[in-house]
């Protein structure tokens, strides 16, 4: 078989017993490893095309792979991939203790079943394991090990990750979790609790508290990728919660791409999503049995079966929604969203239960060139909050609540060097504060690609690899400023790759523009 070994570089036990893996795997398989390329070898290129031909993606999972960019980046192409051609299979591997995963991963991999390594003395056995895994068998570990509440699971496995011990507790709001602390420090990857003394309050957090003051309401959250806008909408949610409404959050991300594609399966799809998050009865087979236009007989759904059972206040949460932006659907379904706002201020009784709705929609895009009618969109209504990179004086703040471990000339250098990408910044303090890098070190490895970014820069490079387009348009943005197709710049900018200064487009950074500027083909 082919198999495709992911690890985190450069840390133990996870390299050590990657390599080992290769070295004993590749007696009956063929076995990829990153280390095995050649000097000068386009590196994303190669990732991509052995995700492709594989059987299996070995994944290796520890404390400092959860916040592996690269990671998720492999881990969502082989889903991908899975869906498209039905392999490879992942099979996870958990190293030392498992915990909970973070939000994507947790979605991806909660369903699997799992393997644990604890030390080398697990290697012959874990091998064992995996061979009978890649025969068809499953691997031993999953949510069945867990047990019923109260019982005594004895010397066996620990939860599995990601999986409450209590059952009750499945049925709780399904809020992605961020990873977890270290020590006194928070690590920058993730969704960050709302109650982190590491996030950084903008203008929207205030906006988002005067609005939750009142019943029926619309608020869109814009902003790139990494800019912080799933942080802002976990704290709507927490805010709508101690409002007393009951919360529904659906991550578009989550709908296969088939789904997506046509609008008679996606409709069914997305209201049996909000009745099980609610516990409700599904009841979408019977709606739509008796024909109809989609948006009626989803409108009707939500007003009858999930509002008027309900009956209490609701939020319903969409993140991700960028993903349904090249449906053909896409204004009939936000005209419906629009509907839904408009509903509220109606006095017919029958229209009663549509003031019961509050709606929240986290954007990475502008939507509106991309709507037939203004006038149906729900990204020009209610309270619509744009994100925009820390400022220097954030930044100076985020400094202080990591000790300060940067001195003002330092942290001059690091705002122009990021430009205030939050991410970034919070990564950067996060490794200087933490002892694991000198400030001196971060600013003079930053475009390395195993410097203190390089996780995240060959992410995003390995993200476009297969995508020329997107490679050509970053490439002109660099060299002139500007980027020739519409389609592109919009993508570009909704990765946080690119910003948009007045009419000129630049690299989201100085950093980007070294680093893509270097690796990008002529």
């Amino acid at each position: 078989m082919r198999i495709f070994i992911s690890y985190k570089r450069g840390l133990s036990p996870d390299e050590p017993l990657a390599l080992e893996l290769h070295q004993r795997l590749s007696a009956s398989h063929s076995v990829f490893i990153d280390q095995t390329m050649a000097v000068g070898t386009p590196w994303a290129e190669r990732i991509d095309a052995e995700l492709k031909r594989a059987d299996v993606l070995l994944l290796l999972l520890s404390a400092a792979s959860l916040g592996s960019e690269m990671v998720v980046g492999e881990v969502q192409t082989a889903q991908r991939l899975h869906r498209q051609q039905g392999r490879p299979r992942i099979l996870p591997v958990w190293l030392a203790e498992p915990q909970p995963l973070p939000y994507p991963l947790s979605a991806y991999l909660n369903p699997l079943q799992w393997a644990l390594w604890r030390s080398p003395e697990d290697t012959p056995r874990l091998l064992a394991e995996l061979e009978r895994a890649m025969a068809g068998e499953e691997l031993a570990l999953g949510v069945d090990a867990i047990g019923p509440p109260g019982s005594d699971p004895g010397p066996g496995p620990d939860p599995a990750p990601g999986q409450p011990a209590d059952p009750a507790a499945a049925a709780a709001i399904p809020i992605p979790a961020p990873a977890a602390p270290l020590a006194s420090l928070e690590p920058a990857e993730g969704t960050m609790a709302a109650e982190s003394r590491f996030y950084i309050e903008r203008e929207g957090d205030g906006v988002v508290r005067r609005a939750l003051e009142r019943q029926g309401v619309t608020i869109t959250i814009k902003g790139p990728r990494q800019m912080g806008k799933s942080s802002l909408l976990m704290r709507v949610m927490q805010r709508a919660q101690e409002r007393d409404r009951q919360v529904v959050y659906l991550d578009f991300q989550q709908f296969d791409q088939e789904v997506l594609a046509k609008a008679d399966r996606f409709y069914p799809q997305f209201c049996q999503m909000i009745a099980d998050a609610l516990e409700l009865a599904d009841g979408t087979a019977e709606a739509w049995a008796g024909g109809g236009g989609n948006n009626q007989l989803a409108s009707r759904y939500l007003q009858n079966q999930v509002l008027k059972p309900l009956n209490r206040p609701l939020l319903l949460a969409m993140d991700e929604v960028d993903r349904l932006f090249e449906a053909s659907y896409r204004s009939d379904f936000f005209s419906m969203l629009r509907g839904w706002h408009n509903n509220r201020a109606s006095p017919l009784p029958l229209l009663r239960p549509w003031k019961q709705l509050d709606l929240a929609l986290v954007t990475a895009t502008e939507p509106y060139h991309l709507i037939a009618n203004l006038n149906q969109s729900p990204f020009n209504v209610g309270e619509v909050i744009e994100l925009h990179d820390f400022s220097a004086e954030q930044v100076a703040d985020l400094n202080q609540r990591h000790g300060a471990p940067l001195a003002p000339g330092p942290l001059a250098q690091l705002m122009e060097l990021l430009h205030g990408h939050p991410y970034l910044v919070r990564r950067a303090l996060y490794l200087i504060a933490g002892g694991q890098r000198t400030a001196k070190e971060v600013l003079e490895q930053a475009a390395s690609d195993y410097g203190p970014f390089g996780d995240h820069l060959r992410y995003h490079l390995f993200r476009i690899v297969d995508h020329p387009a997107l490679r050509a348009g970053l490439r002109q943005v660099i060299r002139s400023n500007r980027c020739d197709d519409e389609k592109t710049s919009r993508l570009l900018i909704a990765a946080g790759l690119v910003r948009q200064q007045n009419a000129a487009l630049r690299p989201r950074c100085p950093l980007y523009a070294t680093y893509f500027g270097e690796h990008l083909d002529g």
